[in-house]
């Protein structure tokens, strides 16, 4: 049976957005309201990447779907925080790994 792709990017982005967050617990803040800030920014940011890699049909691999996704919509957070690499790459590789479990799922 297949699922609904609406529930399947939806479980996606859950997950997605609840382990970046996890990701996130560890490091320093000027104080909670910028953390609670920057939690719920990456939260957001996640799920609709998770949410959007499974609803959009490109005609491509879904793993490359989340590549274009995960590189492109965490760079504008990367460019505003200036921390490249571990947003970039947390973006690249949760999304290509949700491509992958789009493929083997839908």
């Amino acid at each position: 049976m297949l699922m609904n792709k609406i529930i399947l990017g939806t479980i996606c982005g859950l997950a997605f957005g609840i382990i970046d967050v996890l990701i996130m617990i560890p490091l320093k803040y000027e104080n909670n309201r910028k953390r609670n800030e920057a939690m719920s920014a990456a939260f957001i940011e996640r799920f609709m990447i998770g949410f959007l890699i499974p609803n959009l049909d490109l005609g491509i691999h879904p793993a490359l779907t989340g590549l274009l996704l995960g590189a492109g919509l965490s760079l504008p957070s990367a460019i505003i925080t200036r921390v490249y690499v571990p947003i970039i790459g947390t973006g690249i590789v949760g999304s290509v790994i949700i491509g992958f479990i789009v493929k083997a799922i839908l």
